[in-house]
């Protein structure tokens, strides 16, 4: 069966682009050879992978089910050409990062400015996203290194090396009337205006899971995928919400924002360097860990 990589390549960007000539742009090549792919891939496996419908085109189910693998293949070709190259005599080459929002945020870009310093022939991207979209980034083999924020986990073969805790707090502005209690006690949190949130983030995770391990209902009057949202609207409101005491330490210095310990809390988030054990790791990979693993460490 000839299944070489431009067919997949193919099934993997149509599915983003639902446009052969868009796709047929990418790859560099005509629209009849990208068709002609396409008619060869659907006569090999003997099913229809693709439909047309309103002047785009779809992929069948079995051609979404065709796109998984292709995604995980593609990904691999592109993951082994980069590693060898970096084996020429320049010793260049690129570190794909993926990071959750706290660390992404707020503790990588520094970081990242210090290591580029230090190794200028090594050119860095970095994506950030939820937690469970790094880890499925990762289990992918779309990024090399994962730096999320999550609870103690076993994903195999997702390898977690923990770098530190990640303290979550009640935060509200100075003027809130629970900044003038020293100790926060569950039973005062129900009837306070309450920011959630979204639906995929850690923090509303554990929240939930804290609130229900005391039988405490809150009262959420807004949801926000933005940490910078939720810290601007605790600044300028009643509300209270749970965040990262990383995320807002340039307010507490600046006396903008309180924080108050998570009362009866037993669930701990830490920041982990994370990486696919099924993955080689590129030449970089190690400098990178030290640097920041030192870096987490002296602060």
């Amino acid at each position: 069966m000839n299944w070489n990589l431009i067919k997949l390549q193919i099934v993997e960007l149509l599915d983003k682009h639902k446009r052969i000539t868009t796709v047929a742009d990418q790859l560099g090549l005509k629209q009849p050879t990208v068709s002609f792919h396409m008619k060869s891939l659907e006569q090999e496996l003997g099913v229809g992978l693709f439909y047309s419908k309103a002047g785009k085109v779809h992929l069948t189910e079995a051609g979404q089910s065709l796109n998984h693998y292709a995604k995980k293949i593609n990904a691999l070709a592109q993951e082994a050409e980069r590693v060898v190259k970096e084996f020429d005599e320049r010793g260049s080459g690129h570190l794909k990062i993926g990071a959750s929002y706290v660390p992404g945020t707020y503790v990588l870009p520094s970081i990242l400015s210090g290591f580029s310093k230090l190794y200028p022939q090594i050119s860095i991207s970095l994506t950030i996203r939820t937690s469970p979209v790094i880890q499925e980034m990762l289990l992918n083999h779309e990024i090399d290194i994962g730096i999320m924020s999550a609870e103690p986990f076993q994903w195999a073969p997702l390898i977690g090396e923990t770098l530190c805790e990640d303290e979550l707090v009640f935060f509200f502005n100075p003027k809130h009337r629970l900044a003038r209690q020293p100790n926060l006690h569950p039973e005062v949190l129900k009837d306070v205006p309450f920011i959630l949130h979204g639906q995929e983030s850690s923090t509303r995770t554990m929240t939930l899971k804290w609130a229900k391990s005391l039988g405490i209902e809150l009262k959420p009057v807004m949801e926000m995928d933005s940490l910078e949202a939720i810290k601007q609207a605790v600044l300028t409101g009643d509300s209270v919400s749970i965040i990262s005491k990383m995320a807002i330490a340039k307010e507490m210095q600046r006396e903008e924002l309180v924080y108050r310990e998570i009362p009866q809390n037993p669930f701990k988030r830490y920041i982990y360097f994370t990486y696919n054990e099924d993955r080689i790791r590129s030449s970089f990979f190690d400098s990178f860990f030290q640097y920041l693993r030192d870096c987490v460490q002296s602060e």
